[in-house]
């Protein structure tokens, strides 16, 4: 057995792989519908909550229309003299920047049951108060909207957005504003008005401002903005890309504002509901003190006086903040429903900080998803040697990206997509290893079944999925060597004709080949005729005698089949065919394994003292007349591991040439449920005279040996090309050795002249 090792070739790139191309093409589609918010939210909220919280560019407090408001006020809608003396404590004592009310006040929301009376009059307070244009937004929204056709019937209305086509700013529907009964049933509404909506009423994006024929609806938060500049938002510059607020001289931009969509801004969140930065007060407790404020007690008016002052130059929001207002929403900070008063808030420090979340346009996004997904794909299908470093690499990759998307996030507020470049990478390499794995399968496959040809399974396995490059080397390893021949091949080589000759040879060892292999046995190498075989080694086999015995039993029987079978054929064969044998050996022992020869070609192969004698168990099995010849070492073995199945017969103690030390030898004569009683019998005679012979009983011996030659499987034979058996033999050797007695000391040893 040879192998030759090619000279490695450098793995080119399989272009095959951009069959995979539409799998990254169809994730930078689905983040540009939108199909992938969801996932993209889960992971900027991680990005917000690993950031942590930003410092605020604004004074802000936020009065919670909360349970305890509720308990000590009653239920909402509360009169709006409340709203009144708060507002007008927080204005003219507290000198706050700016009020934000996020309640849509409504009229149609009055119950039936309140005192009119009283309602209006609470009206006319509240109303008197804003007319005087104080810095308080008061809140409209669509989400509140109540729209009726001319029949009645409810009609739904949506909040107005660029991005989905606007009709004409005649059709545009108006927002729900607030609105005062003041009797009569005339209604008041103030100017300085905010739009509360967010888009689908969720968190992180907001409507900037609504376009309609009476005005434009600016936010709470950017109404609110402008009362913490001191601008005018009448003076604000609107563009498609952006609001530009004037600085007081109106030459110079005070800050821009991006826009997304022409409309719409999204909330770059500062911090969690429930955090220091947001300090809150209920607001049954700011009202109780702005009551305080008209007190006859000095005492009382001087704590007021001493509570509003924490608000000076604050932006305050009032908004429901008690859960049975259902004014709740999660948000990137915080898991659970938190009140959405928290959206203006945080827009205000988004808008008045310039810290604007800022993301990549849709043809970056693609590039980046194909870019990640190319080198990431690449590095996964890398095979050879460095295939686990390159996928070590693709993993790196992936993380690089993961922990760059979080960095840029952190210090330049840059949101890069992460669901669509990390979504396409993962599931193109996923494919493309797999495609990979299918490919080199099959190449695994063509490589052993075209080396499988030439080389043991076992060792083509060993080859393909060995990491490094056979090397030249060999170590020692117990095995059993196996060699088998075809007596008289020569003859059969002189009567065939050689392509007739090669038919008959390729049909003999592939059938001992395949039981020598599928008894765990590795071929080492043809020579001619002869079969050389390792049990134990390259893989390691514990019972690799009793295979290796096993195999002789399994090919002797194949020979037969063989003989019946060319027999069957007429005269296809010459004669000799019909009855070709094969003698067989076996040894068990230490011996050198592995890839030896020269370096640019070298044969996994096995040499040593043991692999000598098995070859002479083959070739002097002719000289004992049997077919399979094997040491005591390898029977011994052989009984450790199920030998008893097979039955042994002792031939005798011999040198053979090139060694000096005896050898006790055995005929594998075949497994025990399968011998005649017969051959036992001749077995058991032979056994007796074996033992006669060793006393040097020679008329004995020559008695039994003759009996049990008469019950010898194989008998002489000119037409079956048998020359003798054990028995025989034996009995030859009992006459020489009458004849010519052995010196004193004799031991039984016969010494081989022939190898």
């Amino acid at each position: 057995m040879s192998a030759v090792v090619p000279e490695p070739k450098k793995k080119k790139f399989n272009w095959k792989l951009l069959l995979l191309l539409p799998v990254p093409l169809l994730w930078a589609l689905a983040a540009q519908q939108g199909w992938l918010v969801f996932a993209d939210n889960l992971l900027l909220d991680l990005r917000f909550r690993a950031r942590g919280e930003l410092e605020s560019p604004v004074k802000l407090v936020y009065v919670d229309m909360d349970g305890q408001a509720i308990e000590e006020l009653g239920n909402t809608p509360w009169p709006r003299s409340y709203y009144a003396e708060v507002s007008r404590a927080l204005v003219e004592q507290g000198r706050v920047k700016g009020i934000g009310i996020d309640v849509v006040f409504s009229e149609k929301g009055v119950p039936e049951v309140v005192d009119r009376t009283r309602w209006i009059e609470a009206n006319l307070q509240f109303a008197r108060f804003l007319s005087k244009n104080p810095p308080v937004v008061v809140a409209a929204s669509y989400a509140e909207a109540d729209h009726r056709d001319v029949t009645g019937r409810r009609v739904m209305v949506s909040l107005p957005l660029i991005r989905e086509g606007l009709p004409p700013l005649n059709a545009i529907p108006l927002p729900e504003q607030p609105e005062f009964g003041i009797g009569n049933g005339r209604m008041w509404s103030p100017s300085r008005i905010g739009l509360i909506d967010t888009l689908d009423l969720a968190t992180r994006w907001v409507p900037l401002f609504a376009p309609t024929a009476v005005r434009r609806y600016d936010h709470m938060a950017l109404a609110l903005a402008g009362l913490h500049w001191g601008v005018d938002p009448a003076t604000f510059r609107f563009t498609e890309e952006a609001v530009e607020v004037p600085a007081s001289d109106g030459r110079s931009t005070l800050a821009r504002i991006p826009l997304t969509d022409g409309q719409l801004v999204e909330v770059n969140w500062f911090s969690p509901w429930l955090s220091p930065a947001n300090p809150r007060i209920g607001f049954s407790v700011v009202y109780n003190y702005a009551r305080m404020l008209q007190s006859a007690e000095e005492k009382e008016r001087a704590a007021a006086e001493v509570f509003f002052r924490q608000f000076e130059n604050a932006i305050v929001l009032i908004g429901p903040v008690d859960a049975l207002l259902q004014d709740l929403a999660p948000t990137p900070f915080d898991d659970f429903p938190v009140p959405k008063v928290g959206v203006h808030g945080n827009l205000l420090k988004t808008i008045v900080s310039g810290i604007h979340l800022r993301r990549v346009s849709v043809e970056a996004m693609v590039a980046l998803t194909l870019a990640l997904t190319l080198v990431v794909a690449t590095f996964s299908v890398a095979g050879g040697a460095r295939g686990l470093r390159s996928k070590l690499t693709a993993l790196l990759v992936l993380v690089a990206y993961f922990w760059l998307c979080f960095r840029l996030f952190e210090t330049n507020h840059l949101v890069l997509p992460m669901v669509a470049p990390l979504g396409a990478a993962l599931s193109t390499a996923f494919l493309g290893v797999i495609w990979q794995l299918i490919v080199e399968e099959k190449q695994k496959g063509r490589i052993k079944a075209m080396f499988g040809t030439y080389l043991a399974p076992e060792l083509v396995n060993q080859m393909v999925e060995a990491e490094s490059d056979p090397q030249l080397g060999g170590h020692k390893e117990e095995i059993t060597a196996y060699f088998s021949d075809i007596q008289s091949f020569s003859t059969f080589s002189e009567l065939m004709p050689a392509a007739q000759l090669v038919e008959l040879m390729n049909e003999y060892l592939t059938a001992c080949t395949d039981i020598v292999q599928e008894e765990k046995g590795t071929l080492d190498k043809y020579i001619g005729d002869a079969v050389v075989a390792i049990y134990g080694a390259p893989l390691p086999v514990p019972d690799h005698a009793y295979r290796a015995c096993l195999a002789t039993i399994r090919v002797q029987k194949a020979i037969e089949e063989l003989r019946r079978k060319w027999r069957g054929e007429g005269d296809k064969w010459p004669p000799i065919v019909h009855h070709l044998r094969a003698r067989l050996g076996l040894n068990t022992g230490e011996a050198i394994v592995g890839n030896m020869g020269s370096r640019s070609r070298f044969a996994y192969t096995m040499m040593g003292d043991n692999v000598n004698l098995a070859a002479r168990m083959e070739s002097g099995a002719k000289s004992l007349g049997v077919y399979t010849m094997i040491t005591e070492a390898t029977k011994l073995e052989a009984e450790k591991h199920g030998g008893q199945r097979i039955v042994f017969r002792f031939l005798d103690r011999i040198v053979v040439k090139g060694r000096t030390l005896p050898v006790p030898v055995y005929e594998i004569v075949g497994l025990r449920d399968e011998i005649t009683s017969a051959t036992l019998e001749c077995i058991d005679l032979h056994a007796q005279a074996v033992r006669c012979y060793l006393a040097q009983d020679w008329d004995g011996a020559i008695a039994l040996f003759t009996r049990s030659a008469a019950l010898e499987p194989y008998q002489p034979s000119k037409a079956h090309f048998i020359e003798s058996n054990p028995s025989l033999i034996m009995i030859e050797r009992c006459h020489r050795m009458k004849a010519h007695p052995p010196a004193s000391g004799w031991d039984g040893v016969y010494t081989m002249k022939e190898k």
